[in-house]
């Protein structure tokens, strides 16, 4: 017999598994939601002194009770916060766990507080600051009705389960979230599933793409004992999609689940790029490359691109961006074509990097206009995937010597998970409120996007519709995010073309 342990998010209790837990039990399943300390339904009361190990002895004991039973295969599932008890709990009974279930939950390592995947950027920064000068706040409230969606998307909670959400809600209290996860590894080789919620910002497409980059840590996931299952829906599945959610644990449980593979090939971002591009002079100024053009006869002061990568990108990840193929592609184009090429290694390496690496876009571009070889007053800027946040600030309140913005494959607004809703970093809201004008904007869209990512455009190009924008769409219908190595095809290679002919004929003009 199988048993389900399952371990809400934070301010939440057991109560809502309550349908999924049902219908576990009608598929001859054992399940048991657990309420932790200081939850609503709990008849144990936080204080100050409640912290993660209380919340890990809480699952202990439903562990403990389940897997004493029949000799039941226990399922661990934890859900955002609830990962951290359900994964110390499985450090000091990896004899009795089958598997653990992380639902649209990180993957914290040994030493981290809950904090750290916490998406609301506003509180941990508040609890951090908090917990340095020694408060003793201990309760943190739960969201206001209206902004659960810092914790993850609340995309298809019906109005009902989202009013209980808010009624029945407690304080969390703050140890269970600063204090550290203790992992000794006694649990590092039981099988584990993950169960990624696109509607909340994450994929399957979107892992395999983090493995790529070659973060040390994530190469466990290629692991064959590791499946994955996406469910189309918000971060509250156990309230959106509750039928689906248990078709899935029972899945999982079976051992069933997408599988990522390592291949032994060139992960995707290391192909060539997609043009043949005549190699030009290449400089390198701290965290920036400049791809230089022929001489000109007489000489002249050029026009520049600087082209901006995307990420999160691992601060271990090799090569940088800057010698990924297509942005060394782009540059030596650009260069080719008679304009000054820029790349720029800038510092996202986490999702709360974004203001760091504004900083360091800031920096790049004042080393590009510079040099003395660039005409100062002609400059563009070209944003690929997440690094199109950063274009925000541009958009915002163009400079005099920006000709122009490009994107392509870009988010143009944070996902739900990233914890970035109230931030500046916002692309779609600075062109409905500022406008950008007349500054000429080219975005490359690939019909082949990621849903979640597909919305963010279709958002900003509304936004600068109703601001009067003056935006060119270059549309790839078969294109796919990153397809400047993965598709060699013609139409990808006239997109480039185009969208290359379009920005340089704006620095121009």
């Amino acid at each position: 017999m199988t048993v389900f342990v399952l371990v809400p998010e934070a301010h939440t209790g057991g109560w809502v598994w309550e349908d999924v837990a049902g219908r576990l039990r009608e598929s001859g399943a054992g399940a048991h939601p657990v309420t932790l300390t200081g939850m609503a339904g709990s008849r144990r009361p936080a204080g100050p002194g409640t912290d993660l190990e209380t919340h890990v002895e809480d699952v202990l004991r439903v562990v403990d009770g389940a897997g004493s039973r029949d000799a039941a295969d226990v399922v661990l599932v934890g859900h955002g916060y609830g990962i951290h008890p359900v994964l110390a709990a499985a450090d000091r009974r990896p004899g009795r766990i089958a598997r653990v279930v992380h639902l649209d939950a990180g993957l914290p390592r040994d030493g981290d507080p809950p904090l750290k995947l916490v998406p609301d950027q506003d509180l941990r920064a508040r609890l951090s600051a908090e917990t340095a000068r020694g408060d003793d706040e201990w309760g943190i409230a739960p969201p206001t009705p209206g902004a659960w969606d810092r914790w993850g998307s609340t995309s298809g909670v019906p109005a009902g389960a989202l009013a209980r959400l808010a009624a029945d809600a407690a304080p969390q209290p703050a140890g269970t979230l600063t204090a550290p996860l203790r992992l000794s590894g006694a649990a590092a080789a039981l099988p584990t599933t993950g169960v990624l919620c696109t509607g909340n910002g994450t994929s399957i497409a979107a892992v395999e793409g983090l493995v790529g980059l070659g973060h040390p840590e994530l190469q466990a996931l290629t692991d064959p004992r590791v499946t994955f299952f996406e469910l189309a829906t918000g971060h509250w599945p156990m309230l959106s999609t509750p039928g689906e959610l248990a078709g899935v644990l029972l899945k999982a449980a079976a051992g069933e689940g997408h599988r990522i593979t390592a291949t032994g090939e060139p992960p995707a971002h290391l192909r060539p790029f997609l043009l043949d591009v005549p190699e030009r002079p290449r400089e390198r100024f701290g965290r920036t490359d400049l791809y230089l053009p022929e001489p000109a006869d007489g000489g002249g002061a050029r026009p520049a691109v600087v082209f901006v990568h995307g990420g999160p990108v691992p601060a271990g990840a090799r090569p940088t961006p800057r010698d990924w193929p297509a942005f060394a592609g782009y540059g030596r184009l650009a260069a080719a074509r008679g304009a000054v090429g820029a790349t720029v290694d800038h510092r996202l390496h986490e999702l709360g990097d974004f203001p760091r690496a504004a900083e360091d876009l800031a920096e790049a571009v004042e080393v590009v206009r510079a040099d003395p070889r660039v005409d100062a007053d002609r400059v563009a800027l070209w944003f690929f995937s997440a690094g199109g946040l950063l274009s925000a600030d541009w958009l915002a309140a163009p400079p005099r010597w920006l000709r122009c913005v490009a994107a392509t494959y870009p988010v143009l607004a944070p996902l739900p998970n990233w914890g970035l809703n109230a931030s500046r970093f916002r692309p779609a809201a600075a062109a409905a409120v500022h406008g950008a004008g007349a500054l000429p904007i080219v975005l490359t869209r690939v019909g082949r996007e990621r849903t979640e990512i597909a919305a963010t455009v279709e958002e900003f190009l509304s936004a600068a519709k109703d601001a009067g924008a003056d935006v060119e769409v270059v549309d790839l219908p078969d294109g796919t995010h990153g397809f400047e190595t993965t598709d060699h095809g013609g139409e990808a290679r006239r997109a480039v073309e185009r969208a290359m002919r379009t920005v340089l004929g704006h620095l121009r003009g």
